[in-house]
């Protein structure tokens, strides 16, 4: 046999045994938000366990607007090598029915990598108000429509669009204010200038806990720990369970066993108590069991078709 044909297996097979092992430079987490917001905290949190665990920087760059998609539109024309990793929010699984020309599809070109906490929306009311339970709101959207206001954090958030979708079950739609930030809508609840609101559940916790606000039901798959009798909205009639988020999302073309590696490392960080005290300090709950790459992002698709077709039906949609 000639030398040449001896020696070309065994030069075919050396690149891949000379790949090097992943990680073996920083790592850079675009956050799609500003500094000091919700989804920056808990990048910052993560980052420092994440550089002990895998022996590299972890360095955060903030991409903050259009809803988060800056910072998605960069991780997307990013390198597919696990060196640039997206975190952002819930939106980002509303984005695509709501906002025009994106140039990305955030189902088909990304992969979840790690869903870092929840964010559970809760409706509550005044304690004295006639609407004692989803029912209730439906009904009286029904009969009065835009005359019954709801508040939430934001055109096109998850609470926006759980007030449409209760709209949509009464087939009437009911007058949407949006606030800032869910502690400015707090003095509108208990005044009664606001019918309802739908807003951070684990903020309005200490109000509901005191008596100053009345819970209807909160969204998700599991009631609250620290509101055990305050039922979820499939529970009270309502069959949605989408909720916001924080996660981690990679080009879709990154190969399975780095998205792999990135999965682990960012569950670790998020298991570190100190880290886990935090992150419910900040409004949102870590996620308990943690969740592999694959079922991440199975679930994210799930989500994007159920947003969607609330914003879909609804007709909202962001300029």
């Amino acid at each position: 046999m000639p030398i040449t044909r001896r020696i070309l297996p065994a030069l075919l097979a050396t690149p891949a045994l000379a790949q090097p092992a992943f990680p073996n430079r920083q790592i850079r987490l675009i956050v799609a938000a500003s500094a000091g917001s919700g989804g920056d905290i808990v990048a910052r949190l993560v980052a420092e366990p994440m550089r002990d665990d895998l022996g590299q920087l972890v360095v955060i760059d903030n991409r903050p607007g259009a809803s988060g998609n800056t910072g998605a539109e960069a991780v997307f024309r990013a390198p597919a090598d696990g060196y640039t990793v997206l975190v952002t929010a819930g939106a980002f699984a509303i984005s695509p029915s709501v906002l025009r020309h994106l140039p990305f599809d955030a189902a088909r070109d990304f992969t979840g990598v790690a869903l870092l906490a929840t964010v559970p929306v809760i409706v509550v009311t005044r304690p004295e108000s006639p609407l004692r339970s989803i029912a209730d709101i439906i009904a009286a959207a029904r009969a009065r429509g835009s005359a019954v206001s709801y508040g939430s954090f934001g055109i096109a958030t998850p609470p926006h669009l759980i007030g449409e979708r209760m709209g949509l079950e009464a087939g009437n739609r009911m007058t949407h204010v949006p606030y800032r930030v869910s502690a400015q809508a707090f003095p509108d609840i208990v005044s009664g200038t606001l019918d309802f609101a739908i807003l951070d559940a684990v903020a309005m916790t200490p109000h509901i806990t005191s008596g100053r606000l009345r819970a209807l039901a909160l969204n998700g798959t599991h009631r609250a720990t620290a509101l055990p009798d305050v039922l979820t909205l499939r529970e009270a009639g309502l069959a949605f369970d989408a909720v916001g988020w924080h996660a981690a999302f990679a080009p879709a073309a990154t190969p399975a066993p780095i998205v792999a590696r990135l999965n682990a490392a960012f569950n670790a960080a998020v298991a570190q108590p100190r880290v886990r005290q935090a992150i419910i300090a900040g409004s949102a709950i870590p996620v308990e069991p943690p969740l592999s790459a694959p079922e991440w992002t199975a679930r994210f698709r799930t989500e994007v078709a159920a947003w969607g077709e609330v914003a879909r039906a609804a007709r909202v949609e962001v300029e």
